[in-house]
């Protein structure tokens, strides 16, 4: 299984290095959701499934949930252990018309768990995504203002 953490840890230092944007920007492509003060990028993403037997699915989410273990340590080792947020609440508050601070009202939707790390500004974040069996899993990192909560 080859990682790709150089890639991964060069597309962190560009994301953290970027200026929020200030209102909705939907040049990051399909599933990189930017809005205020905060943008969503897809590191990486698998294949989609439609064919796929459940054994190669269970072998990219193991390959994926890898690659973000390794993401993780890296991450650590400049910014110490993260705090693991589980978005399973955030998704119920979206679902009864509660409001979820962005971009976690559209990662819940998606991503089950954040590894977040405080940053100058904001906070960031790496996640594992998906919607459903035949769709790709996606290797996900967000930056944001504020705290995540």
């Amino acid at each position: 299984m080859t990682t790709h953490i150089g890639a991964h840890l060069a597309a962190v230092d560009a994301l953290c290095a970027r200026a929020l944007p200030g209102r909705p920007d939907p040049s990051g492509g399909p599933g990189t959701p930017a809005g205020p003060a905060h943008q969503v990028v897809e590191l990486r993403a698998s294949e989609e499934f439609w064919d796929a037997d459940q054994s190669r699915i269970e072998e990219a989410e193991e390959e994926f949930r890898v690659e973000l273990e390794v993401l993780v340590r890296a991450l650590a080792g400049r910014w110490g252990e993260p705090e693991v947020l589980d978005l399973t609440g955030h998704l119920e508050r979206s679902a009864l018309g509660e409001p979820v601070p962005p971009p976690l009202d559209t990662l819940c939707g998606y991503v089950r768990t954040l590894h977040t790390w405080r940053i100058p500004g904001g906070w960031m974040g790496v996640g594992l995504a998906h919607s459903g069996r035949e769709l790709p899993r996606r290797l996900i990192a967000a930056v944001a203002a504020g705290t995540p909560r």
